[in-house]
């Protein structure tokens, strides 16, 4: 299905994507870094989830069925948030 070439290129995108959290702290004020560093791991789970689950590989409706799992659980956890203030 996919090559090693792709695997190590989405294994050292992740490395940069993590090394890249303690960059942003050093170099820009507290907010900023938390919000790019938001961004990045979003990034990272897109990749991990894409292709070291292979979900890229599997039928839409499979995607579709997790990507309603996890949105539920978003809305979960921001009920909560406000439940508790």
């Amino acid at each position: 299905m996919t090559s090693v070439k792709l695997y190590t290129a989405i294994y050292v995108a992740l490395l940069v994507l993590a090394t890249s959290k303690v960059i942003f702290f050093e170099l820009f004020d507290y907010w900023t870094a938390v919000s790019a560093t938001m961004v990045t791991a979003f990034m990272k789970t897109v990749l991990i989830v894409a292709y070291y689950q292979h979900l890229r590989f599997e039928p839409r409706s499979l995607t579709y069925l997790l990507s309603m799992g996890v949105f539920a659980v978003f809305l979960l956890t921001v009920a909560a948030t406000y439940s508790i203030f």
